[in-house]
């Protein structure tokens, strides 16, 4: 019997587990969250479409009931509070460090071979307490956050040529954020280089507009997204259980890809049964090497708030 585990029921973690649900990839997902009662109404409201939708997969809710989520195959994190006003990054990292911390010990407590998903912000620092946290192999904790990247930039890709975004093939690499790196040279349409398609003045828009793509949602809805960041996670959960071994930009502890070390940063990687199984290193000009590294160094910068707090001590 095969099991996944969403801990944190919010907009994201439903979504992932509503998604993962109707794939009919696994026997049971269990949802779990702190506040009593919303991780089983949701559950039990995505199992009652079961019939509507032709899905089989047992949907059950749980409030801080670790136990539940005992030999789960993959582990998503999705807890941590939003940033609020008058919050300073500063204690947004404190927060929800804090909270990612607690999650990770119980969910290795319990599910100690589970390959770990964190969706949690800032989440190339959240990837990083998890993994300091779990004490696994690096291959095991993954950061989501290059298939949403690239999901979004395809999308917009998708509208300018008004073609299928299925039909584009597009790589980022860096943080998740303003400092994210996507990659024209390595952007296709049916084989085709973008940059025969589409003049550089727009790429070059379309790019930033990527770039700033989660900061557009919560401008519209006053909110941050849940659809897209939720189906990108429940992709690498069925990457992993079904040993797909494809290739996927996802945020992966680096110790010397990439000339770079003791940071999680997005790259491209090969996602199977064993989480990752291999970081694919991809030839970068310089203009491409000089974005990833100031990327890095953004990451680095907050990281190092992270380390100061002494929370993983």
């Amino acid at each position: 019997m095969r099991k996944v585990s969403v801990i944190g029921a919010g907009n994201v973690g439903a979504t992932c587990a509503n998604v993962i649900a109707r794939k009919n990839i696994v026997n049971d997902v269990v949802l779990l969250d702190i506040k009593s009662g919303v991780a089983e109404g949701k559950a039990l409201d995505m199992w009652q479409t079961s019939s509507v939708d032709f899905f089989h997969t047992r949907v059950r809710g749980v409030t801080n009931d670790y136990e539940a989520t005992k030999d789960s195959a993959v582990v998503v994190i999705t807890s941590g509070l939003p940033r609020k006003p008058g919050m300073s990054r500063d204690d947004l990292i404190s927060t929800n460090a804090k909270i990612v911390k607690d999650v990770t010990e119980n969910v290795v407590k319990y599910s100690p071979d589970a390959i770990i998903i964190i969706v949690s912000n800032p989440l190339d620092v959240m990837a990083y307490t998890a993994f300091m946290t779990a004490k696994k192999p690096k291959n095991e904790v993954i950061g989501m956050a290059g298939i949403l990247d690239s999901s979004r930039y395809k999308a917009f890709l998708a509208d300018e040529l008004n073609i299928s975004p299925n039909c584009i093939h597009g790589l980022l690499l860096g943080g998740h954020g303003d400092t994210m790196v996507p990659l024209p040279r390595y952007t296709s349409v049916a084989g085709i280089p973008v940059q025969q398609l589409i003049p550089k003045e727009k790429l070059d828009i379309i790019i930033e507009r990527t770039r700033k793509g989660g900061g557009e949602l919560v401008e519209l809805m006053g909110t941050s997204a849940w659809y897209a960041p939720g189906a990108a996670a429940a992709q690498m959960v069925e990457a992993v259980l079904q040993d797909q071994q494809c290739f996927y930009p996802v945020a992966a502890y680096l110790d010397g890809e990439y000339g770079l070390n003791d940071l999680y940063l997005g790259v491209p990687i090969i996602l199977g049964r064993n989480g990752i199984e291999r970081i694919v290193e991809i030839d970068l000009n310089k203009e491409e090497r000089d974005m990833l590294d100031k990327s890095a160094a953004s990451v680095k910068e907050t990281l190092k708030t992270l380390k100061n707090l002494n929370i993983l001590d």
